[in-house]
């Protein structure tokens, strides 16, 4: 079992013609959120998972409690509340980049707790985005990522930076630090691993995030493919999967779910286990999360590939 732990909340990206006479444009709602379209994505690529969380009850909440039950992920531990759902207003670049604003304040996901046990036999924990800035919950899913990695739980972090949200860079980069102890798996985007480096070295700051816990770190860099760098400083690289690209959202997100589905796959969701991967079973992983990913860029909004697309 994989738990998937973080917001789900509901995308408004722009959909139609472009209006006339300087309207608004029309905007439609679709599910999303970091830790949600990761969980989605394993569901359908057949990874048994659960999604831990807080959901709302409203009309919002619901729609995304029932894309979760049809991709086949376990909702049991997900809380309920009464509080709106968070809304993230999503703008698609030239290149099919998507850009966000966010409604958060007073919103279900914000209040989650640490709950008292993840489902039995949980092998590994995916986090990140918006759930590990916003308080009071980032703190609890702190507690959560550093209870189960004690337990000897894979963990897998994916910072996932939406800057606009994080008041004090410097303590969240120090935050981010201090997580790495308790994380098996980074996966970063380029543009994420900057930000986070802060002007330092990149190859300087991965070596050490690397010295500081995980087995590996992965990085996104779009259309030019993944890599992935190893804490005894193997590197492995893979190209992209050349697709015309309808837009971006979700494809990090697709990447985090068939990382750990293929390492599944090699029974190596552990530290020692990532460790021992060799140069043909990282190709086989990264290509694998490559073709994945290309598939929802492929597509209007977070739509991951099922298993029989990627056959």
């Amino acid at each position: 079992m994989i738990v998937v732990a973080g917001e789900a909340l509901i995308d408004l990206v722009p959909g139609g013609s472009a209006p006339a006479n300087g309207a608004l444009p029309a905007l439609l709602p679709q599910r999303g959120g970091g830790p949600y379209n990761t969980a989605v994505a394993l569901g359908r690529l057949g990874s048994p998972t659960a999604f831990c969380s807080r959901v709302s009850t409203d009309a919002f909440g619901e729609a995304l409690l029932t894309e979760l039950r049809a991709a086949g992920v376990d909702v049991a531990p997900v809380q309920r509340g009464p509080e709106p759902t968070t809304l993230a207003v999503a703008s698609i670049g030239a290149d099919g980049s998507a850009g966000y604003g966010f409604y958060v304040e007073g919103t279900a996901d914000r209040l989650f707790e640490l709950p008292a046990a993840l489902p039995e036999g949980t092998r590994a924990l995916s986090l990140g985005t918006c759930s590990l800035v916003l308080e009071p919950g980032a703190s609890a899913y702190e507690a959560l990522l550093r209870r189960e990695a004690a337990r000897g739980v894979c963990t897998a972090l994916d910072p996932n930076i939406r800057a606009g949200l994080i008041p004090d860079a410097a303590a969240y980069r120090a935050r981010f630090r201090s997580w790495l102890p308790h994380v098996t798996l980074l996966k970063l985007s380029v543009e994420d691993a900057e930000w986070l480096a802060d002007g330092a070295d990149l190859d300087a700051a991965l070596a050490d995030w690397l010295a500081a816990g995980p087995a590996a770190a992965v990085l996104t860099r779009g259309g030019d493919g993944l890599s992935v760098r190893t804490r005894d400083g193997a590197e492995h690289t893979v190209p992209g999967e050349r697709v015309e690209v309808v837009d971006t959202i979700g494809a990090g997100d697709t990447v985090n779910a068939a990382l750990l589905h293929r390492l599944a796959e090699h029974k190596a969701l552990s530290p020692a286990a990532i460790a021992s991967l060799d140069a043909g079973q990282w190709r086989d992983i990264l290509g694998f999360a490559a073709r994945a990913a290309a598939i929802t860029c492929s597509r209007a909004g977070a739509q991951p590939p099922y298993a029989s697309e990627l056959a």
